[in-house]
């Protein structure tokens, strides 16, 4: 059967995919993502059990309200998600955004950290 020519219907927007960086060090993560055009209120952060996601929709500022005549931008939102180690702390996921960049860090669970082991001599 060939479904080539049915359309599809998708519940979800098209989306841009945000250039992200991410760095590791003995403490966690940080993750940076390129988010321009989403303000605060605009940015979604979900995590669901090893998943997170960040989605961000563009605001215009005070040309929200109006309708376009003519755009060249028309995906106005960003998504994009992760896949997390179980060696991760969720709870205590620190996010900040300064000019369109998204910065989350996430810390290893205190568990997952390198320690020192004490070796006694007898």
């Amino acid at each position: 059967m060939d479904m080539s020519n049915t359309p599809t219907k998708t519940a979800e927007a098209p989306a841009i995919v945000p250039a992200v960086d991410v760095f590791e060090n003995e403490n966690g993560i940080t993750l940076k993502a390129d988010l321009p055009g989403v303000s605060k209120e605009g940015l979604n952060l979900r995590v669901e059990g090893d998943q997170l996601a960040i989605e961000g929709r563009v605001t215009l500022g005070e040309a929200a309200g109006l309708e376009p005549v003519y755009a060249e931008v028309r995906v106005a939102q960003y998504r994009r998600s992760f896949t997390l180690s179980r060696d991760l702390d969720t709870e205590k996921i620190e996010a900040s955004m300064k000019n369109g960049v998204l910065t989350l860090h996430i810390p290893k669970a205190e568990q997952a950290k390198p320690r020192r082991i004490p070796v006694s001599v007898s």
